[in-house]
């Protein structure tokens, strides 16, 4: 486990090293969509009964920096070591594929959850209540950072140069963010939209976080536990196959 313990230690202190850039920047844009959208919108909109709309844009704003932030962490991380040339003291030690892959995923779980947990500190006071489901919340916290921060490694060792990384970012990752119910419940989309937003994985993500804190979802969360559950096994399947196959790494 040295090994394993080495690298995951490594990619903590990386993010954390420069941490004002990594979390505290995050927190930040999260309180400027809260203040810019709860000042628009608050007096127009009630997505839940008996649930301001103040109250309802934490927690999907919470969980998309969450989902952004472990996605940049893994896929940033191993795009600049293969830019740089030292991956190769990375595939040179005798870790295998699991410890390679488990080491990058933990580090983007723990940034995403510390951005998180910022953002949910620094907009408390807009009015957000205690989790009614607080272990439900917990769950979809730690499944949707375990998604993105995989979907992180397989962009990190699929892209070699970072505009590849940047396209992925921007082509992929935050459509499936912004267009995931952050802002509204799909509820209030035309019929095909509503469709098109049940195709979203991250859709499932931010809905079950809310139920973790409201109690009420679009959607039962046994069956967004079950879709995130599922693209997260799928996703880790492919990674780990990228990684014992050297594919983009051993060249």
């Amino acid at each position: 486990m040295i090994g394993f313990l080495t690298l995951f230690k490594k990619e903590l202190v990386r993010f954390w090293k420069v941490a004002f850039q990594t979390v505290a920047a995050p927190v930040l844009t999260a309180l400027m969509y809260q203040l810019i959208f709860a000042h628009v919108m608050s007096s127009h909109v009630e997505a839940y009964p008996g649930v301001s709309y103040t109250a309802f844009l934490i927690p999907g704003l919470a969980m998309m920096s969450m989902a952004q932030n472990a996605f940049a962490n893994s896929s940033s991380s191993l795009i600049q070591s293969k830019i740089t040339g030292n991956i190769v003291f990375l595939l040179l030690p005798p870790l295998t594929s699991a410890e390679f892959f488990l080491a990058y995923l933990l580090a983007s779980v723990v940034r995403g959850l510390a951005v998180g947990a910022g953002v949910l500190l620094v907009t408390a006071w807009f009015g957000l209540p205690l989790p009614a489901q607080p272990l439900w919340a917990l769950l979809f916290a730690m499944l949707g950072c375990g998604v993105l921060g995989t979907l992180g490694v397989i962009a990190g060792i699929w892209a070699e140069k970072f505009d590849q990384l940047a396209a992925f970012q921007n082509f992929l990752i935050m459509p499936l963010t912004f267009l995931s119910g952050v802002f509204y419940s799909i509820h209030s989309l035309p019929p095909f939209w509503h469709a098109v937003s049940h195709a979203n994985p991250v859709f499932y993500m931010i809905d079950g976080f809310r139920y973790g804190f409201f109690g009420q979802a679009d959607v039962s969360p046994w069956l967004s536990a079950g879709v995130v559950a599922g693209c997260f096994a799928l996703l880790a399947a492919l990674a780990l196959r990228l990684i014992q196959a050297g594919y983009k790494l051993r060249h």
